[in-house]
């Protein structure tokens, strides 16, 4: 069986990427063909994360063992094929490309195409330019600032505590 998946970017809205790989291909595959559909390297770490409807990471696929002490279940992208985590349409996942900034594509398993095999995952659509694979610390800084800035200058002093003129006597 067949597997569609759809990806997109929040940072960029003309995006979108198309990846058809076989349920038994592993998540290493399926990440080695969305990274060459949007010509990054692929020398950095990286996840997938299945998630809920909402969006909220569950489980985890990672690249390397990173050695958790934690009881719950390793995923390994070369042991694990993609149909032994994904099983229904609809299903969504989050793949982290930059963990220092904890970029992402969010991706759908649109279709199941059964009777259908495929050797290697293909890209079957392509649409706009990916972000960059990296961003300068400096810059991403300096964005984060800006919108927590804009965040405090929106903010209604007034609405949320009522009106801003001091009166000692409210202290007593």
């Amino acid at each position: 069986m067949v597997y569609r998946f759809k990806l997109v970017s929040d940072e960029a809205s003309n995006f979108a990427r198309e990846i058809e790989i076989d349920a038994e291909s592993s998540f290493l595959l399926l990440r080695n063909a969305i990274l060459d559909s949007v010509g990054y390297t692929k020398d950095d770490m990286d996840s997938f994360f299945l998630c809920d409807e909402d969006w909220n990471k569950q489980e985890e696929i990672t690249l390397e063992d990173m050695g958790s002490n934690s009881d719950q279940d390793i995923w390994l992208m070369e042991d694990t094929p993609v149909g032994e985590l994904v099983e229904e349409e609809g299903q969504k996942l989050i793949f982290v490309f930059d963990y220092m900034t904890e970029r992402s594509f969010f991706m759908e398993m649109r279709e199941m195409l059964p009777g259908k095999n495929l050797k290697d995952p293909v890209c079957t659509f392509k649409k706009g330019k990916a972000p960059k694979q990296t961003v300068d610390m400096d810059e991403f800084e300096t964005k984060v600032d800006r919108a927590a800035q804009r965040k405090v200058e929106d903010l209604d002093i007034e609405e949320l505590y009522g009106d801003t003129a001091f009166n000692e006597d409210e202290l007593e």
